[in-house]
């Protein structure tokens, strides 16, 4: 059996990609994919996890895990999706980290089912944006209480995904930038699910409506629909076409007036953040999904 943990980050995607995996949750399950709802597993994974703090779950554990969370008689390809599997908002990042505690937690979610095949996913977002974002859904009032510690200069995603590999060597990680999402949508679905292209996955366009003017989506809609692209490079260009023209700016620029974040630290975190793509894609075992 095969078993997807897609971990956030938390504040990316809009929290649309499970919703767009469910639509598909009848069709894919015919091939043995499972998409259970998160109301079936936040808190049955949360707290087994915690009962066996690392320690691998026995043949009965795991069974009973599968009774409480799928129905169906099949499951080769399990998927998970909740941006708290790691940890809350407050700790995502803390001192110049993102996930100090993904070593912990990586190996107590692989605990969950210690004879599967696993494999994480993660949707990376500039930490100039990310951190606001995390404090906006926070319970905290006051930016610089939410942000004391934390030292905004030095986050890099590369640092957390390479110890995420020294402690998973063997798990495969798929990541992409959340500033690319629009784009790559159809391909992160498509990974997380291991379909082929031709799989009538729904939802492909699930995003890209969130964040376009209602007139020219219609209008992409039927453009795809009387000239149905016959690669996913093609579509995404046509896609990246409309969104070009169409796109709202209030969804895709973000103001940031934020005390004691200066524009010259703005501009050094998303410069890093940018700089550190090149970083990540020379990590072995992390594939890293572009445009």
């Amino acid at each position: 059996m095969q078993v997807v943990f897609h971990l956030g980050a938390p504040c990316t995607d809009l929290g649309l990609l499970l919703g767009s995996l469910l639509k598909n949750r009848a069709l894919l399950a015919e091939d043995g994919i499972i998409v259970p709802p998160l109301m079936r597993y936040r808190a049955v994974l949360r707290d087994t996890a915690r009962a066996l703090a690392g320690r691998p779950a026995g043949i009965e554990v795991q069974q009973a895990l599968l009774e409480a969370i799928v129905d169906e008689a099949r499951v080769d390809r399990l998927i998970f999706s909740d941006p708290r599997l790691v940890c809350i908002n407050r700790l995502v990042v803390q001192g110049p980290q993102i996930w100090p505690m993904i070593d912990r937690q990586a190996a107590n979610l692989r605990a969950l089912f210690p004879q599967a095949q696993i494999e994480f996913f993660i949707g990376m977002r500039n930490p100039a944006t990310l951190i606001p974002a995390l404090f906006a859904g926070s319970r905290f009032k006051d930016f610089a209480e939410f942000t004391s510690g934390m030292q905004p200069h030095a986050i890099a995603w590369s640092e957390m995904l390479r110890r995420l590999r020294l402690a998973q060597p063997d798990v495969p990680v798929t990541v992409w930038c959340n500033e690319d999402t629009p784009l790559l949508w159809a391909d992160i679905l498509r990974e997380i699910t291991d379909v082929a292209h031709d799989f009538a996955l729904r939802g492909l366009d699930d995003l890209a409506e969130t964040i376009m003017d209602p007139t020219g989506f219609s209008r992409m809609q039927r453009y795809l629909a009387d000239n149905p692209p016959d690669t996913e490079m093609q579509r995404r260009r046509i896609l990246g076409a409309f969104l070009d023209r169409y796109a709202l700016d209030t969804a895709i620029e973000e103001e940031l007036d934020l005390p004691g974040w200066t524009p010259g630290l703005i501009d050094r975190m998303t410069q890093n953040y940018e700089d550190d793509m090149a970083e990540i894609a020379t990590i072995p075992g992390v594939k890293l999904l572009t445009p």
